[in-house]
């Protein structure tokens, strides 16, 4: 079995920028890199799992994300990055272009990707974590023994809010994913 890092991709690997396609517009996080070497030294596999919901919405096509996540791709391997799938879901239920309207399974906060990864890859929860910029990304969490980590800015008040509620997600605070690495390591 194996132990996965579970990674969003908007506002956890890069910029959150409003239906982020274009290359020219991206931009890595600081200490990006850092986190995801300490985490691929530490043996995990690296997989992204990321709503793109700006294809049903006709922002941006298959292609134009594929040319993209080839191009991002690209980048982390050149820092020594090795990320062993990209899952991502095209749907949304409000979608303008009709094939991509659809009430499905694999849009986080639903687990159709997680399930697929668990699949693909035998994934050990009780020894894998996830971490995102929102609470849908640690979603994995509340029915596995996946634990997670919510990060950015303002993120903080999301677990602390989420906690008082009384949800049952195993999710900590960190403010980056490289924070959240180093939590990792001393939780191994």
């Amino acid at each position: 079995m194996e132990k996965v890092i579970f990674l969003d991709r908007d506002g956890t690997i890069n910029v959150e920028k409003h239906y982020l396609y274009k290359k020219d517009d991206f931009e890595f996080l600081p200490r990006v890199f850092d986190g995801l070497k300490l985490l691929q030294n530490m043996r995990f596999k690296l997989i992204i799992i990321t709503n793109q919901s700006g294809i049903a919405r006709g922002y941006y096509t298959e292609d134009d994300y594929r040319q993209l996540s080839d191009w991002m791709l690209a980048q982390l391997t050149l820092q020594g990055i090795i990320i062993d799938a990209l899952y991502y879901c095209p749907h949304h239920p409000e979608a303008k272009i009709l094939k991509y309207r659809i009430d499905c399974d694999c849009r986080k906060p639903k687990l159709g990707l997680y399930e697929l990864a668990s699949k693909d890859f035998d994934v050990d929860f009780s020894k894998s974590f996830a971490i995102g910029d929102k609470i849908r990304d640690c979603v994995i969490c509340e029915v596995t023994a996946c634990r997670g980590f919510l990060i950015g800015n303002n993120e903080e008040t999301e677990v602390i809010e989420q906690v008082q509620k009384g949800m049952k997600h195993n999710v900590e605070y960190a403010i980056d994913l490289y924070a959240a690495a180093k939590k990792i390591v001393t939780m191994i």
